[in-house]
């Protein structure tokens, strides 16, 4: 193993890493419970239970607990797995390597833009193929290099972010102390991240909508889809860095003992649960404030959930790559893994048909609960499907149509005999 300061020449030929696609795998299934909330709700639920279903009993501490633990962690260890994947690739021999790459950010680019405007306006893909085009820049820098890029990129993310909310803390507290304020900010603020009846019953208005309906507006929303991903860049570029990080140190190559694998994941849980849990608090003991809970979920907690998705995919490596190794459960989430943009696609598709007008309708008639119990069927659904599907073909259909538009003609997908 080499050094961590030093790159570490990548596997060129050889099996996969199991281990790593059932991370993967994982990586795919997690961002689930943030996702159905999304597709199930009016947007400011996704950060703030109080926007509707409620900010007491269950509904209070299913939000703790995915902010806590599941909420942009698995966003980011998605994205490790996207950085880490590059740098495979980009290191295979070959002439054509750079354009090749810029080829499948292209093709991604257009199969995000269509799952954005057809299914989920919180697509992550386009930033991802944004991200992508500066990747060969990095994918080649030593390890202590790509952490201190990953570090630089999410603590120029925090400062920016936290300069423009330091003046509605301050007006918080003014508020929260009952000090003579302006009444205006914080009506405009509850619009966008609180509980204002006319926002919720406008967006629950839009959950109606036809196909058609919804297809016309999000064609018109391209400043809207800009921003979003502009707004996801940084903190989707510094988790690649990470990524590719992981890779060449070893740990995603399935070259770390588990024991290491595990005192890492235990250090950074040590070093992020304990924050989290405050400002978990905070929102709550704050009445989910539409300036507390936005500044704990978009700026204060951004850091630490890079940090814990580094400690799940070592957790995932220690486990998948150790004591489970020849289990039949690392293989199924391997599976799921490698066909990690289809289920991705197909979940939406899933979403889509419970939640939306066009299908069961679903959309703003659910709580918090009952949402995340209806995203374990598409999680249940990837675990079948993905198994049978790669006994019979090459690569998940998603899968094949990115590399196919690519190479720019079909390539073949069926298992020879």
């Amino acid at each position: 193993m080499t050094s961590a300061g030093a790159p570490r020449p990548l596997p060129r030929t050889g099996p996969r890493v199991a281990a790593l696609d059932a991370l993967r795998g994982v990586a795919v299934a997690g961002i689930v419970p943030m996702n159905v909330i999304a597709f199930a709700m009016p947007a400011a639920a996704y950060i703030n239970p109080r926007s509707f279903g409620g900010a007491e009993g269950l509904d209070a501490v299913l939000w703790a607990l995915s902010f806590v633990f599941v909420e942009d962690k698995f966003r980011a260890l998605f994205a490790m797995m996207f950085g880490a994947g590059v740098a495979i690739l980009l290191d295979r021999a070959g002439p054509n390597r750079l354009r090749g790459h810029y080829a499948r950010m292209a093709a991604l680019m257009g199969i995000a833009l269509a799952h954005a405007l057809l299914l989920a306006n919180n697509d992550v893909l386009r930033s991802y193929a944004v991200a992508g085009l500066v990747l060969p820049l990095a994918v080649r820098w030593r390890v202590r290099t790509l952490l201190i890029a990953a570090a630089a990129l999410i603590a120029g993310q925090v400062a920016v972010s936290g300069y423009v909310s330091w003046g509605w803390l301050r007006y918080w507290f003014e508020t929260a102390s009952a000090m003579p304020h302006d009444a205006a900010p914080l009506a405009e603020v509850e619009r966008r991240f609180g509980a204002d009846p006319q926002t919720i019953a406008l967006a629950l208005e839009r959950g109606g909508e036809s196909f058609g309906e919804r297809l016309a507006r999000r064609t018109g929303d391209f400043e809207v889809q800009a921003m979003a991903v502009l707004a996801a860049l940084s903190s989707a570029l510094s988790a690649m860095l990470a990524g590719i990080a992981l890779w060449r140190c070893g740990l995603l190559a399935g070259e770390w003992p588990a024991v290491r694998a595990l005192r890492l994941a235990r250090n950074c849980a040590l070093l992020t649960l304990p924050p989290l849990m405050a400002m978990a608090w905070w929102s709550w003991a704050s009445g989910f404030s539409a300036i507390v809970t936005p500044f704990n979920a978009l700026v204060l907690s951004a850091p630490f959930d890079l940090v814990l998705g580094v400690g799940y995919a070592a957790l995932a490596m220690a486990l998948f790559g150790g004591a489970w190794r020849e289990g039949a459960w690392t293989a199924r989430w391997a599976a799921v893994g490698r066909m990690a943009l289809t289920n991705y696609l197909a979940t939406s598709l899933i979403f889509a048909a419970l939640f939306a007008a066009w299908g069961l309708g679903l959309y703003g008639a659910v709580g918090r609960g009952a949402a995340l119990a209806l995203g374990l069927v598409p999680i249940a659904a990837m675990l079948v499907w993905s198994p049978w599907w790669l006994a019979r073909f090459r690569q998940g259909p998603a899968e094949w149509l990115w590399r196919s538009m690519a190479a720019g003609k079909a390539l073949p997908i069926r298992l020879s005999a």
